[in-house]
């Protein structure tokens, strides 16, 4: 990690649930793979958070999260570059979101659009107070770095509007300045859908991941859902609502190919299996060095623990003096 101080510092996280795919690749993890350009960066393989949902069977939350490690280094994120690091061994964390939670009312953590809304969609099991309390141990997560970036979609901004209400308010409580109140760094994301047309879940089936051999990509890439308008090969399509064609421009297709495609589509001159096949190609060209390096890294599990705990000890450099200064603010030490 850079010693310039002019350069913002970014935290961002993922939950270790198993292998990534291509949303990642072109959302998150594009995004922070350019970030370490331009900034400071401190990646976490949040696996608390992990357990917030999966706290009935936690049993693969240490070998996913080695996946995760290597998935996120086979695209380009840098551990001598980057701080990389797994959540739970950097105590700070816990310490800090429990000291929040004494300054925090319920109400703000109730009101978080996501609370009730994944309690109705994923059952009842949730109505615990590490799913209520998840966004405040976010917030945690962010501050004890002085992060003053976070890289978010969307959906996310409520819990980052969070972090900056709790921030003023210790702030304010205390009488000092703790913490900077970081601020969202929207990523230009594309909407990427499954190859069935519906969103890209791992429960549905319907993800590439970053893992998938040449047979599991011919085979998503040959039953990707098209133009329903287009039942025979003579009916011209609708490329705008087909979503290999949105396909051949995620994937790099170059603009004279693209206009190609999208002739041969709404002229009938290209039919929708000779276009899925062209995907094929595309993909596999992506995705094959992506699963090689991955694989590579899988190979040496020791290594992948060596890299996290390396990082877990720079980032604990990072987080200790943060936590004894908030600790101070709170009267729970003397300052030197």
């Amino acid at each position: 990690m850079s010693n310039n101080t002019t350069r913002p510092r970014v935290f961002s996280g993922m939950r270790p649930t198993g292998a990534l795919h291509i949303g990642h690749l072109f959302g998150a993890l594009g995004n922070w793979v350019r970030l370490q350009d331009e900034a400071d960066c401190i990646f976490s393989v949040v696996d608390l958070h992990a357990i917030t949902t999966a706290y009935e069977d936690p049993s693969r939350v240490v070998d996913d999260g080695l996946l995760m490690l290597a998935d996120w280094m086979a695209v380009g994120v840098d551990p001598e570059r980057s701080v990389v690091f797994r959540q739970s061994d950097v105590p700070g964390h816990s310490q800090l979101h429990l000291m929040l939670s004494m300054i925090t009312p319920l109400s703000w953590l109730e009101r978080v659009p996501t609370y009730k809304g994944q309690i109705e969609e994923l059952g009842e099991h949730l109505s615990t107070y590490g799913f209520l309390g998840y966004p405040l141990l976010q917030t945690a997560d962010i501050i004890l770095y002085k992060a003053t970036q976070v890289p978010v979609g969307q959906d996310q901004l409520p819990h980052l509007e969070l972090a900056r209400e709790v921030v003023r308010r210790f702030n304010h409580m205390y009488g000092r300045r703790v913490f900077p109140e970081p601020a969202a760094r929207l990523a230009d994301t594309p909407l990427i859908l499954g190859t069935d047309g519906r969103k890209m879940s791992k429960s549905y089936g319907n993800s590439l991941t970053l893992g998938a051999s040449d047979d599991e990509i011919a085979t998503l890439t040959k039953g990707m859902v098209t133009d329903p308008q287009r039942v025979r090969r003579s009916d011209p399509g609708r490329p705008e609502v087909c979503n290999v064609f949105s396909y051949h421009k995620l994937f790099g297709a170059p603009p004279a190919e693209v206009d190609e495609i999208h002739e041969g589509c709404t002229t009938a001159t290209l039919g929708c299996v000779d276009c899925k096949k062209r995907l094929c190609a595309r993909v596999t060209d992506t995705i094959a060095p992506i699963r090689e390096r991955r694989n590579a890294l899988l190979a040496d599990a020791s290594a992948l623990r060596d890299t996290l705990a390396d990082g877990a000890a720079r980032a604990n450099a990072i987080a200790q003096p943060v936590l004894a200064e908030a600790e101070e603010a709170m009267g729970l030490r003397h300052g030197a």
